[in-house]
């Protein structure tokens, strides 16, 4: 069966932008970090047809890298792109090709860690009243956004064409007055996301603080009046804006806020 754009795109999503959140997660949780802490294993991600990944975690620290690792504790195997996503929305099981003694830590320990990721990536409005969850859960979405509008950028037809021609500059995402931020590097039609600040943005958007910040990225405000009211600011190189916007737009349409 031939794999769609569709479930290859998301494939990467789930790989690139949103289990790149447990980077930050087993650092910024003191649950997740406490659960972490001792954990020595590496776990390698293939997909036939798509994209590998890794998971190094270490020193209480976590890498999400791309390709193979140069050396994995676990290594799972999936059939297809389709396959990996249904794994993450719980209707499927990876194949297990390495690491077989490794298999209690991947039923019991791993889930809990990506079942504490999820709680901070799905909120409630109850739980965007704790301001230690609504920084979280703003950080992550900040991230995800932009690390998935550089997959998209680079594998989905409509947003390759949105940003095709651009020359070369950065888009710097922040939450004023201190952060969280994150940017996107265009250069020459290649597009690559980074957590933190660009050193000499073309353009930029600043949200006014968390709250304004957390409704915008999760699509509770509309944007047009964010603008004018100025609760958002857009200054720079228009043409990056507009298409990273649009970028951004199809964002929902893989992932569901």
């Amino acid at each position: 069966m031939k794999t769609s754009e569709h479930d290859l795109v998301l494939a990467h999503l789930n790989l690139f932008a949103v289990l790149k959140n447990l980077e930050e997660l087993v650092v910024r949780d003191p649950e997740s970090a406490r659960m972490t802490a001792d954990w020595n294993e590496t776990i390698q991600f293939t997909v036939m047809g798509g994209p590998q990944a890794f998971l190094s975690f270490s020193g209480g620290r976590c890498t999400v890298g791309r390709g193979a690792a140069r050396k994995s504790t676990i290594s799972l195997f999936f059939l297809s792109p389709r396959h990996l996503n249904r794994m993450f929305s719980e209707k499927a099981n990876p194949i297990p090709v390495k690491g077989f003694l490794k298999l209690p830590f991947l039923a019991k320990k791993f889930p809990k860690l990506t079942e504490r990721l999820e709680y901070f990536l799905k909120p409630t409005d109850a739980l965007l009243k704790d301001p230690g969850y609504l920084a979280l859960n703003t950080l992550f979405t900040l991230h995800t956004a932009a690390f998935a509008a550089a997959e998209m950028a680079a594998g989905e037809a409509f947003s390759r064409a949105s940003t095709a021609g651009l020359g070369s500059g950065s888009v710097l995402l922040k939450v004023l007055p201190e952060g969280p931020a994150a940017h996107i590097e265009f250069d020459k039609g290649k597009i690559t996301a980074k957590a933190g600040e660009a050193e000499k943005p073309a353009a930029f958007m600043y949200m006014k603080d968390l709250a304004v910040a957390n409704a915008f990225l999760n699509q509770k405000m509309d944007a047009f009046a964010a603008i004018a009211k100025g609760e958002v600011a857009i200054w720079g190189q228009m043409p990056f804006l507009d298409a990273l916007s649009r970028v951004l737009d199809r964002i929902p349409v893989y992932l569901a806020p």
